[in-house]
């Protein structure tokens, strides 16, 4: 590693100063250079894979949107979590987490569109109405050949529609390395 970096800064050394005319191939060799030559992870996109503190594993996206918070000055992009509990029923579930809460008590309908194919279905909501969340490994097995996916919900009777769109790259490789961790098999 230290080589590569040796390398990588002596390439830069010697492009900036003129010495060396930049090739367009010499910033993925000094992108190789600096990371060794090879990668080790699995290219999960923009997934982000961790472990919570209740031994979940979990991957997370961000919505390729924005939606406006109530106050109308800040945006921001709803999450996407899917997440597999190691011992324990029920073990695959998603969820969404918002910002802005909805006002449904228990349970709300979400208009779920996965590469332009739509339905609906009942999601419970969470604490403080800002995380909506199904159960089961179906939800998740219905999103492993999928690029797309909308959602659509309701925040109140009177407060309009939210929508999160994702972009669902490396969402495959996600799920098996959740399922690697969690020691079951993929939905």
């Amino acid at each position: 590693m230290v080589r590569g970096l040796v390398v990588a800064a002596t390439l830069l050394l010697a492009t900036m100063g003129g010495s060396v005319r930049a090739e367009p191939d010499v910033p993925a060799l000094l992108l190789a250079a600096a990371e060794g030559g090879a990668r080790t992870e699995p290219d999960l996109g923009n997934w982000r894979v961790d472990t919570g503190s209740d031994a979940q594993i979990t991957a997370s996206l961000h919505a390729i949107n924005k939606l406006i918070t109530g106050g109308g000055a800040l945006g921001y992009s709803p999450v996407l979590t899917l997440a597999c509990r190691r011992d324990g029923e029920p073990r695959w579930s998603e969820w969404l987490q918002l910002k802005d809460p909805v006002s449904a008590s228990r349970k709300i309908t979400i208009s779920v569109i996965v590469d332009g194919g739509k339905t609906d279905e009942s999601w419970s909501v969470g604490p403080r109405g800002r995380t909506l969340v199904r159960d089961g490994d179906d939800g998740i097995k219905r999103l492993v050949s999928a690029s797309r996916l909308t959602l659509s919900w309701r925040f109140g009777l009177l407060s309009g529609r939210g929508e999160a769109d994702f972009e669902l790259a490396g969402l495959s490789k996600a799920i098996g390395q959740i399922a690697a961790s969690c020691k079951t098999d993929p939905p």
